[in-house]
Formats: structure tokens, C-alpha cells, sequence
């Protein structure tokens, strides 16, 4: 990104957000196409319609992989904006770059301890947030 917008804050969020789409449009994807086929062929043998089918069938049996994808999507992004450092946006990578070339173990553990903190919150809220909106009654 750095070849087209500069360095900075935009095109570290430019990556991050191109980073974390690919998981949550595989999981998508993936969660749309393996949708229990027992289902989807008994809601097409009942007269439903392929939309009816993907909004009342498909999507809801898709949610709990959707979210995977979202909670993966989150924690990666939480991580790999350490990486905002080296093109200049700063951030909780500031203190890893200033540490390795420093070559103090104090400083990189100030910016890595924080930045897996912040990753593991973010893995757990999301873990909630998938929680409480997995359709009832898929188990």
C-alpha cells in the first residue's frame, strides 16, 4: 500500500481491512455452500424459492461460520497492526520496531504484551457476540 498512499495511518488501514475481508468472504462462502444439504432440499421440497431458501435456510445455518470468520478476521487484524509501525501509522508496534533495533527484550515485551492482550479481548468478545447470535436449535 505504501507505493500508492504514502506511509501512515491510511494505508495500514487499507491493508488491514484487504487482510481481515479474505476470512470473513471464505467462511461466507463456505458457510452458504455446505449448508446442511438435508435441509436445503427439504425447504426446496416444500415450494420454497431459492431466495426464500438462502435467507430462511442457508444464512441462518451459515451464521456460526460467518462469525468464525469475523473472530478470525478480528484477532488477525489486532495483530497485524503491530506491522502499522514500520509504515509509519504507530500504534502498539511502535515499542516492538523500537525494541528490535534496540535490541531490548523490555521494550519489544511493552508493545508484544499489550498487542496480545488487545488480541485475546478481541477473540473473546467476539467468541460472545458468536455466542449469542448462533441460531437456536443448531446445537
Amino acid at each position: 500500500m505504501v507505493p500508492f498512499f504514502g506511509v501512515g495511518a491510511a494505508p495500514a488501514i487499507i491493508a488491514l481491512w484487504i487482510y481481515a475481508v479474505f476470512p470473513i468472504l471464505r467462511n461466507t462462502y463456505s458457510g452458504l455452500r455446505d449448508a446442511a444439504p438435508h435441509v436445503v432440499q427439504a425447504a426446496t421440497a416444500i415450494g420454497m424459492t431459492e431466495t426464500q431458501v438462502l435467507w430462511h435456510v442457508r444464512l441462518p445455518l451459515a451464521v456460526p461460520v460467518v462469525l468464525a470468520g469475523v473472530r478470525t478476521a478480528g484477532v488477525l487484524t489486532v495483530g497485524t497492526a503491530t506491522l502499522a509501525a514500520f509504515v509509519g501509522a504507530g500504534g502498539l508496534g511502535e515499542p516492538i520496531v523500537s525494541g528490535v533495533q534496540a535490541v531490548d527484550p523490555t521494550i519489544i515485551l511493552s508493545g508484544a504484551i499489550p498487542a496480545a492482550a488487545l488480541a485475546l479481548a478481541v477473540d473473546a468478545v467476539l467468541g460472545v457476540l458468536e455466542r449469542r447470535l448462533h441460531p437456536r436449535g443448531l446445537g
